[in-house]
């Protein structure tokens, strides 16, 4: 069977109001009042429009976020700062997950072709796969045939959730099923169009499965676009528009009437939304109709990221099936009363609702990092605070490093256990023998969040100075705001924690 392209695109394609100061409350306590409005209103709205268009792959370079090299083209290596984002993208996707019901699972790299045979890639699919054969004959699995048995490195996640599915017997109680897998995937891009993090070859997905009664569908699609909508809302990106794609005029699975049904379910979805939304002719998976969110980046070209898609097809060819009474009105999505056809238990065929919010991780960090022009939100920011000595004496050094392990949560006295709880927030500590006020600009250069000083002074009161400046603002913040405030470490860590977690 000989590996061939598919004309289907698969998913992923890739203001507040300043407090009133009050005469008898300490100075201190209004300096940190004033911090602490700071950092309320830097979640206010959307970033002002901008006169130039930044390009991801200058920032990315300027502020230490990836790299790419000869040796893999097209699969971005990501640098501390940019992992840091990148991970912080993931937690968020987790903490949602546990709001929208899915599971995390994780799956093989590598399947045999005889699975990708039996999903429809090998057919629809084949020329944007890459192939993985053993370079050792004695290591080789073979056929029966005594032929070496191929693998392909996956291009998506959705055979190996089936799989899963079908390991176990199912009741319609147990549905939806939804499960999410972040594992890396990979697509054989033409080098040419190769570009940053927006067209590459191996790439991350957020990527989810539904397994649901035909009765769940519209639910299901709804509640996702609601995810997206909640998503796209933190990070301040869109407006965005809504496409859905139908049928490919060829290189599809599944009858005519599958494919009406799926795009009903859709259209459906779509109206309740009440967003408006248009219509890509033929631009559907082979395996179902999708509904694609289109964003625009700085230079107004138009990139997918979230993806919704609807799938009759690979149920079918897995053999995938749930144990429901009534199964004839079951698979119609229809309801029934009658205690006779309720007694009859029979097989159902689940129908599969494949989705991705933010679709492939780097595309959404190459839109992130434009959108922001590197002035991130304190809690994506990949560098949210530095610490400043004023000298190199050892005391103020002493006090620098105790410093930052209180941020980092890794002071010796935080636990019984002298182990500490890591704050994961990212604080970097300057104590070179340079003059503060270098230190400073190349602090604000590189967009750190806070600059906190440590000199002499403030040993003795047991205290930082905190420039919060480095965070976005809303505009219509006072001045007092963006002086230099004193506080503990302790303080200042319960601020840092209260700003990361102000986006949920």
């Amino acid at each position: 069977m000989s590996w061939r392209k598919a004309t289907g695109t698969p998913p992923g394609r890739q203001s507040g109001r300043p407090a009133i100061p009050q005469q008898r409350r300490p100075a201190r306590q209004l300096q940190l009042q004033q911090l602490q409005f700071q950092l309320r209103s830097s979640e206010g709205p959307a970033l002002p429009l901008r006169t130039a268009a930044p390009d991801h792959r200058d920032l990315g370079v300027q502020q230490e976020l990836f790299t790419t090299s000869i040796y893999s083209p097209g699969s971005p290596i990501f640098l501390p700062n940019g992992a840091r984002i990148f991970n912080r993208l993931v937690e968020f996707l987790r903490k949602q997950y546990v709001h929208y019901g899915f599971q995390e699972v994780i799956t093989p790299t590598i399947f045999k072709k005889a699975l990708w045979a039996k999903s429809g890639h090998l057919d629809n699919y084949a020329d944007d796969m890459f192939t993985v054969t053993s370079t050792s004959p004695s290591r080789a699995d073979t056929k029966e045939t005594g032929e070496e048995d191929e693998y392909g490195l996956k291009p998506m996640n959705c055979p190996g959730h089936c799989l899963i599915f079908g390991s176990k017997v199912r009741s319609y109680r147990d549905l939806p099923i939804r499960y999410a897998d972040f594992s890396p995937l990979h697509r054989n891009e033409i080098s040419g169009a190769l570009s940053g993090l927006t067209r590459v070859r191996r790439f991350h997905q957020d990527d989810g499965h539904i397994f649901c009664r035909p009765s769940q569908i519209e639910d299901e699609i709804r509640k996702t676009l609601d995810f997206i909508r909640v998503t796209y809302n933190i990070f301040r990106l869109g407006p965005y528009r809504l496409a859905l794609s139908t049928r490919p005029a060829d290189h599809y699975i599944g009858s005519l009437e599958d494919w009406e049904q799926a795009e009903s379910s859709l259209k459906r979805a779509l109206d309740a939304s009440g967003q408006a939304w248009t219509v890509n002719e033929g631009d559907g998976a082979f395996y179902g109709p999708k509904i694609d969110v289109v964003l625009k980046d700085s230079d107004g070209k138009e990139h997918q990221t979230a993806t919704i898609q609807l799938d009759f097809q690979l149920p079918k060819r897995f053999e995938l099936e749930y144990q429901a009474p009534a199964p004839e009105l079951e698979q119609r999505g229809e309801t029934t009363t009658d205690p006779e056809l309720l007694a009859v238990y029979g097989p159902v065929r689940p129908v599969l609702v494949h989705r991705a919010v933010l679709g492939s991780v780097e595309r959404l960090m190459a839109l992130l990092i434009e959108h922001f022009d590197g002035k991130w939100p304190f809690w994506l920011n990949p560098r949210q605070g530095i610490i400043l000595t004023v000298n190199d004496s050892e005391p103020v050094m002493q006090w620098a490093r105790h410093t930052q392990k209180v941020l980092l949560g890794t002071a010796s006295e935080a636990t019984a256990d002298g182990r500490g709880s890591p704050t994961q927030l990212a604080v970097d500590i300057d104590d070179r023998v340079r003059s503060l006020s270098h230190k400073i600009r190349e602090a604000k250069t590189k967009r750190y969040g806070m600059i906190i000083v440590v000199g002499p002074k403030d040993v003795a009161k047991g205290t930082v100075a905190v420039d919060a400046s480095g965070i976005p603002q809303a505009g219509d913040m006072p001045a007092a705001a963006n002086k230099s405030v004193q506080m503990t470490p302790e303080e200042l860590l319960q601020l840092m924690k209260t700003k990361v977690d102000a986006y949920e």
